[in-house]
């Protein structure tokens, strides 16, 4: 998300400086809100919307509910997340689909914006999603449009409608209504109108799109923006919406390295919300817009759901059994390790999926520094080997890698580091599926445990097993003093590690530590 980078930046800064007080005055208030008002600014957020958001954050700020927190700093930094979810607008829109089909879809924006991608984007989705999409070739203005959304729809495996060659030719009222009529004799259940754009708002455009909506009454209207335009945006926007009324808004080149602040005063200026994000270049990279998620990327927090939702549509459930399967059973080889990285690229880029965790705004340099080619160069070196070489690492002598090497265009440190990377993480994995708790390398012990506890605390047993003085008195004293010491160790608290009380006795929770673990988990 390179869009809103710098404002991530700068807020995650505000921020930092902020949890290192204690205390909060309303000097330290004022400040905080006046650094938040710098980025947003800086970022291109229209000015109406940053007053509106810092008056907010500043009167909530300076309320019972911070004051009275155990720990300020949070509090306002949960409020900023509330308020940025507010002018996102607040909770997720869907696509309306119509009761009865097809669902008429338009597409409204400037030209360059991204319509014609986003059209094949949108229609790879819904065919996902089990509809059959018509997409209507309406852009008969531009040079080449109507062929652009030939091959993207030929990309997409969707339907398109194109009677008229363009480039100035044909009539696209008239098309846009012919290809509704198309779509609901040949039962597609979806249309997708790809309309014209200008390089600027004009009084042309506003009327061929104010006809097409006339001529078919679509369900849903989409402005389709360029999230780096600036602050033209906000006037584009106002403009469109009185020229032609759209119901949703789409981000277009959120991938970009521009500020793009102004696509977030969309949604608060027009009261439309913003139903999708595209995000690359590639088909794929369409996502459904989440206020809140894109709240907490933009400070940081991390999007885990989006990151789990990726996962779920990339990686097969069957296949991640026999994967598991096969670590507990220490029979993964590099085959499946291939198969699996397959997968991954499913997913997209690694950057943008690392990116997604919390925290790793401070990791900028390294997030840079990654290369995604290095996945290639590994799957390159595994091809590179025979089936047998694979499935039995041991096998690889000197010759044989220096075979690989040669084959997949490395040297033989490459191929020698990628083995005991994976001997590495094979044994790591094998662990986690059995349970255990595995030693990363150059990570130190892991919190909680202590490598060699056990046998120490063994040792500290048997040598308290009882007393050996000859003395009656003095043995019944020792020996007392042994049990009441294993009694001040003996682990308490339930399976859980919520507490103790007598459900530890038998290893079984007790209902207050049931309800504390409800309260961990959300649904308290």
């Amino acid at each position: 998300m390179a869009t809103f980078g710098t404002l991530s930046d700068r807020l995650t800064e505000t921020f930092r400086n902020l949890r290192k007080k204690g205390q909060l005055t309303p000097a330290d208030i004022d400040g905080t809100v006046r650094e938040i008002r710098r980025a947003l600014l800086e970022a291109d957020v229209a000015l109406e919307v940053v007053k509106e958001f810092t008056s907010k954050v500043r009167e909530r700020a300076l309320g019972d509910e911070v004051n009275r927190a155990l720990n300020p700093a949070q509090q306002v930094v949960q409020i900023v997340n509330e308020e940025l979810v507010a002018i996102l607008g607040g909770e997720q829109r869907r696509l309306q689909f119509a009761k009865n089909p097809p669902t008429v879809i338009m597409l409204a924006g400037l030209q360059g914006s991204g319509k014609t991608t986003f059209a094949g984007k949108l229609a790879k989705q819904l065919e996902k999603d089990g509809h059959t999409p018509l997409l209507i070739a309406a852009d008969l203005q531009r040079p080449n449009a109507v062929n652009q959304l030939q091959v993207v729809a030929r990309q997409a495996g969707a339907a398109v409608y194109a009677p008229q060659p363009g480039n100035g030719v044909g009539d696209p009222v008239q098309v846009a209504r012919d290809g509704v009529e198309l779509a609901r004799r040949q039962q597609h259940d979806i249309v997708i109108i790809d309309t014209a754009g200008r390089l600027g708002v004009d009084a042309e455009l506003m009327k061929q799109a104010s006809d097409i909506r006339k001529a078919t009454n679509p369900d849903e209207v989409l402005f389709v923006i360029d999230a780096m335009i600036g602050q033209d945006a906000v006037n584009t926007a106002k403009a469109f919406q009185d020229g032609v009324d759209f119901t949703g808004v789409v981000l277009s080149k959120l991938d970009g390295d521009a500020r793009g602040g102004a696509a977030l005063s969309v949604a608060s200026v027009t009261g439309r919300p913003i139903i999708f994000a595209s995000t690359g270049e590639g088909l794929d990279d369409l996502e459904a817009f989440h206020p809140d998620r894109m709240a907490k990327r933009i400070l940081d927090l991390g999007d885990i759901l989006t990151l789990i939702e990726q996962a779920q549509q990339a990686f097969d459930e069957e296949e991640a059994m026999k994967v598991a399967e096969k670590l507990a059973k220490d029979q993964f080889t590099l085959e499946d390790f291939l198969d699996q990285l397959q997968q991954m690229k499913k997913m997209g880029s690694m950057k943008k999926m690392l990116g997604m965790l919390p925290g790793m705004g401070q990791m900028k340099q390294q997030l840079d520094d990654f290369d995604e080619r290095e996945i290639d160069r590994t799957e390159a070196i595994i091809r590179s080997m025979t089936p047998g070489e694979r499935r039995n690492p041991k096998v690889l002598n000197g010759s044989r890698r220096l075979r690989i090497a040669r084959g997949s265009g490395m040297t033989v440190t490459d191929v020698n580091a990628l083995v005991n990377r994976f001997e590495q993480a094979a044994k790591m994995m094998k662990t986690v599926a059995r349970g255990g708790v595995p030693n990363i390398p150059g990570m130190g012990p892991i919190p909680g445990s202590r490598p060699g506890a056990s046998a120490k605390r063994g040792k500290q047993v048997k040598s308290r097993a009882g007393s050996r003085s000859g003395n009656p008195a003095k043995r019944a004293a020792e020996n007392a003093g042994v049990a009441s010491q294993a009694a001040i160790e003996a682990p308490t608290g339930s399976g859980f590690g919520l507490g103790g009380g007598g459900a530890a006795k038998t290893g079984a929770p007790s209902a207050e530590d049931l309800a504390q673990l409800q309260k961990l988990l959300g649904n308290g």
